[in-house]
């Protein structure tokens, strides 16, 4: 097992915790033979220093607060993690989208929509944050009838 491998994934590691497929691909570029590569992060997993899900359960928790569900499902996937965790992890997560997109619209916008350029706007807001779009119509939708 190269040191400098080892090392370099330490760093990375001090920093925040990674998913294995983000740190593999973190790793290759110091590395001829990505067994090599494979071997330091299976000896990482092995010892506790490398987890999926504790890197999924921790994004999850800290980026909830400002994207959806839909948007973090995408994230993790592009990480590398695997489905089955990312389905784990976000179902025991369970917040109540709806509440959670409608915190995030009121702290945005400090009333509902006047025209239609407005509400587009609001609408294009809450999609680029991962929201379903069920749920957007109905915070957006219903932002005149029961919040102001």
């Amino acid at each position: 097992m190269s040191s400098v491998l080892r090392n370099k994934a330490l760093q990375h590691l001090a920093r925040r915790d990674h998913a294995r497929g983000e740190l593999r691909q973190k790793l290759l570029p110091f590395s001829e033979d990505p067994s090599e590569v494979d071997a330091v992060l299976d000896d990482f997993v092995e010892r506790g220093w490398l987890s999926d899900t504790r890197f999924a359960e921790q994004w999850v928790f800290y980026r909830s607060a400002r994207y959806g569900p839909q948007r973090l499902r995408a994230e993790l996937q592009q990480k590398g993690v695997a489905s089955d965790i990312i389905s784990a992890v976000m179902e025991e997560h369970g917040d109540d989208e709806l509440a959670q997109a409608r915190a995030l619209w009121r702290k945005k916008f400090d009333s509902p929509p006047q025209d239609i350029k407005e509400k587009n706007k609001q609408l294009r807001f809450l999609i680029s944050r991962g929201f379903s779009v069920s749920v957007i119509y109905k915070v957006v939708g219903g932002a005149e009838d029961d919040d102001f």
